[in-house]
């Protein structure tokens, strides 16, 4: 998350007045993320996040996010809910750009990941695909493997600026996945961008999981590989065994996992690292000057990219047998 777009007071004012959420106390930027520009909204009944959708997020995606969130919710998923306006419609405009209100939930984001993090975070994934099985809508993921080479062609040229010979790297990359990559696991939605500051605590349980803004229809197992990513790897680059294999473990508790998802952790992890290595390095070089946010470094997934290209077996991940 994160602010591009500001919003005057007489447009919020005007805005707000479309739901019955009450009046406005205060609305604050939250600066964490890189998507869109979103706002703690408090009114004088309760608070709610505000989101203004910005140009990474296609309009006509926006009906299957809000939709799927508020299936997910009726099905015991702990994530937000989109309101209605007045008129009974969750998608609304804001300062000429498409926005949404959804429902607040309280928790913390863990500063410091712990294996105990990850074992609540791998029983509640399972639970999340299951609960979106039934989703009647299909959005196809347009940050697969198939359409990673379009997005770093176009910041090839500069992609060295960052890290000598770094394109060449990710051109050999690229050419392994597309050659590799599996064309038939257990599919369904995904979250797709499920790291932990998209996961709030409370007590030491999973209150909220949110920003479902790459949800989309996947290999369930490469949710998993997002998360490996993500959730698994220490401020020095290592990767603890002990994270992933309660990760794996608990997930494969709720939802078992077939011998074919297990034996593609390690290719369906570099792919996931493969993902957000390119989407940050277009983020770092694209970000604009001035904007309320702070672009992640893409240098942290060239060090798992070379984790994950040197190790081919699951156990590499603490997972052992299932």
């Amino acid at each position: 998350m994160a602010v591009y777009t500001e919003v005057s007071d007489e447009d919020l004012s005007r805005f707000v007045a479309e739901y019955d959420i009450g009046r406005v106390i205060f609305c604050k930027g939250i600066a964490e993320g890189v998507e869109n520009s979103n706002f703690l909204l408090q009114t004088d009944r309760k608070p709610f996040i505000l989101t203004i959708y910005e140009k990474r997020v296609k309009v006509d995606d926006l009906p299957f996010f809000l939709d799927l969130m508020e299936y997910l919710a009726l099905a015991g998923v702990a994530c937000p809910i989109p309101l209605r306006g007045r008129d009974g419609c969750a998608l609304r405009t804001l300062c000429g750009r498409p926005a949404a209100v959804v429902t607040f939930l309280a928790g913390l984001c863990p500063q410091r990941v712990t294996p105990t993090h990850c074992l609540a975070l791998g029983e509640a994934l399972a639970r999340l695909h299951l609960a979106g099985r039934n989703y009647p809508k299909v959005r196809h993921n347009t940050l697969s493997v198939s359409n990673l080479r379009p997005l770093f062609e176009v910041e090839a040229k500069r992609a060295n600026s960052v890290l000598p010979g770094l394109a060449d790297e990710i051109r050999y990359e690229l050419d392994h996945l597309e050659k590799w990559w599996p064309a038939a696991l257990p599919s369904g939605i995904i979250h797709a961008d499920l790291f932990p500051d998209n996961v709030f605590f409370h007590n030491g349980n999973i209150s909220g999981v949110i920003d479902f803004y790459f949800a989309c229809n996947d290999f369930l197992a490469y949710d998993i590989a997002v998360c490996l990513n993500a959730w698994c790897f220490e401020a020095d680059g290592t990767f603890n065994v002990t994270k992933g294999r309660w990760l794996v473990s608990a997930y494969n508790r709720v939802r078992p996992l077939t011998e074919m998802e297990i034996s593609t952790l390690p290719l369906l992890a570099r792919g996931a690292a493969m993902r957000f290595l390119l989407t940050r390095l277009y983020d770092w070089l694209n970000t604009p000057t001035g904007a309320f946010v702070k672009p992640k470094n893409p240098l942290e997934y060239v060090r798992k990219m070379y984790f994950h290209r040197n190790t081919t077996n699951p156990k590499s991940y603490g997972v052992i047998t299932i």
